[in-house]
């Protein structure tokens, strides 16, 4: 979190530094403050603070000063946001599946608003679907892939920076790409979107709104759950990302229609000689 206000604080526009300035020199005053007395003592608007909030990839003012906190206090454990090491066991699963169930609760409430229809669109007239993503969105990329392979429509996984940039390089239009992303801030991937987009692919974005990978996609899922993936590993997100993309699967299988279901039926079927 931090880190990325210093980048703002050096790249953003000059509203933005002025704003990043002023928490990283006054972080607990920042926490301590409402959003029109933070306005006030930097001497900037009220919407300008905001806006400021939503660089970062916080939802708003409140959020950001969430996220600041966690940035600021050393955590008790690296195991879980929710988590101590005074925990029991029977406590430890049940914060760990609370949270899981409060993420994808989170993006199911959001799910009619998201772009599943033009994804589908896109998708359906493809000449190939491309997944990618860094670390453990890596493993979500190779998980959708392993799964909308059976639709019958040529698949791939790119997982580190160099071949997703490649990737990209010779990807034309008709492809599809689909990019996840907690943060939608790993380095080289905002341009390797652009660079897929300037050749005419479809950019699917699964990633926090108002990140760089977010501004460059073409159709955006978003996903902001909360989850400071600076200290602890991506759990929940993870989960509500794989969520989306069974979801995405499933429906894009029904609008495929009669090709898609024998498809699945002739995968069900090798398995079964095998």
């Amino acid at each position: 979190m931090l880190k990325r206000i210093d980048r703002i604080r050096e790249q953003g526009s000059r509203a933005e530094r002025r704003v990043a300035a002023w928490v990283l020199n006054h972080p607990r005053e920042t926490l301590d403050s409402t959003l029109a007395e933070m306005a006030r003592k930097i001497g900037t608007s009220e919407p300008t603070v905001v806006r400021f909030c939503r660089r970062l990839g916080a939802s708003g003012f409140s959020d950001m000063k969430l996220r600041l906190a966690e940035a600021l206090s050393r955590p008790a454990s690296y195991l879980h946001r929710d988590v101590t090491p005074g925990d029991s066991a029977a406590d430890a699963v049940m914060k760990v599946m609370d949270r899981s169930v409060h993420s994808i609760m989170k993006v199911r409430d959001v799910a009619a608003q998201l772009p599943f229809d033009a994804a589908i669109a896109a998708m359906r007239e493809a000449r190939q679907w491309v997944f990618c993503g860094l670390g453990a969105s890596g493993w979500v990329a190779r998980d959708a892939c392993q799964k909308f392979f059976r639709l019958g429509v040529p698949c791939s996984a790119q997982t580190d920076t160099p071949t997703i940039l490649q990737t990209c390089a010779v990807l034309d239009p008709g492809d599809v790409m689909l990019m996840i992303s907690h943060s939608g801030r790993w380095a080289g991937v905002a341009d390797a979107a652009r660079l897929a987009r300037d050749n005419g692919a479809c950019i699917v974005a699964l990633t926090q709104p108002g990140s760089p990978m977010a501004r460059e996609a073409n159709l955006l899922f978003d996903c902001e759950i909360s989850e400071d993936t600076s200290v602890y590993t991506p759990m929940s997100s993870r989960l509500a990302h794989l969520a989306l993309l069974d979801a995405l699967q499933v429906s894009l299988a029904l609008a495929l229609g009669e090709r898609a279901e024998k498809n699945l039926a002739r995968c069900k079927k090798a398995l079964g000689a095998a």
